[in-house]
């Protein structure tokens, strides 16, 4: 049984930065490709950043520069450090595991991660 874990959200002005942080349980973050999306109200998901091992990452161009997605093998964690954030990056935040290998086209893709956490709520002003 996955479990992914989200910490790390709260509110920030513009310009400020967050860290979130998602414990992964019954999963291996060295497996296969994990990552952040993002979800505002009546909107569908949306990919933020991915990585497979600790160097094949993918950001979408609205974050590139800003945010860095890295993983920690040994707590079994990975991690979205966001600077310079922005009203329009508020949303809520949801970290995902996939459990085969995707493809690199599809790695912002939601419906290629089949295990979600419960989410993390950001919110810039």
């Amino acid at each position: 049984h996955v479990q992914l874990v989200e910490s790390g959200g709260g509110s920030v002005q513009t310009g400020g930065s967050l860290t979130l942080s998602c414990v992964a349980s019954g999963y291996t973050v060295t497996a296969y490709c994990m990552g952040w999306f993002r979800q505002v109200p009546a909107k569908e998901h949306e990919g933020v950043a991915t990585i497979v091992g600790n160097k094949i990452t993918s950001y979408a161009d609205s974050v590139k520069g800003r945010f860095n997605i890295s993983k920690d093998d040994a707590k079994n964690t990975l991690y979205l450090v966001m600077n310079s954030l922005k009203p329009e990056d508020s949303a809520m935040y949801y970290c995902a595991a996939a459990s085969s290998l995707v493809p690199p086209q599809l790695m912002l893709t939601p419906t290629a991660f089949n295990d979600w956490g419960q989410g993390t709520q950001v919110t810039v002003s």
